[in-house]
């Protein structure tokens, strides 16, 4: 068993990150005579996961969906975690494209409001893409207009 400090140690995440992980239920601690937390080894490993799991997008709840998927019995396996990871690929992908075009796009746009509005490829006369929606809708794959003046919803 590891105290919470020891887990924080070995896990490099914070204590109160891992009161909020417990707090969500991703990870589970038994209370000692003393009443302080205690989590088994293999808390190390679901820790580190959900870690890797954020950084490649998934949010909370997903990763305690994710989680629910693990063995209650007994410490994951190298198979069960092969499993859980087996469908990001698709998502690792479309963060990689997402990043790529934020990248090509970085040295010409700093934003909304820059001197480049003549090549700009976020141009939004009249602010056509709020009709797809909230947020950089050109970022977040949608489509353009062929031109200045075509019908945003055609």
């Amino acid at each position: 068993m590891l105290s919470i400090g020891e887990l924080a140690k070995r896990s490099g995440v914070a204590a109160s990150a891992l009161r909020f992980y417990e707090e969500r239920g991703l990870i589970h601690a038994v209370r000692n005579a003393s009443g302080y937390r205690e989590y088994p080894r293999a808390t190390i490993r679901r820790v580190a996961f959900i870690v890797f799991a954020q950084r490649i997008g998934l949010t909370l709840e997903e990763v305690a969906a994710e989680l629910a998927a693990l063995p209650a019995d007994r410490a994951p396996s190298r198979a069960d975690w092969a499993t859980l990871s087996a469908g990001w690929t698709a998502r690792i992908d479309a963060r990689i494209a997402e990043l790529q075009r934020l990248r090509e796009g970085l040295t010409e746009c700093i934003g909304c409001g820059c001197l480049s509005l003549d090549r700009c490829r976020l141009a939004n006369p009249g602010d056509r893409a709020a009709t797809r929606g909230a947020g950089p809708r050109y970022w977040a794959g949608d489509p353009r207009p062929l031109s200045a003046d075509a019908d945003p919803n055609g």
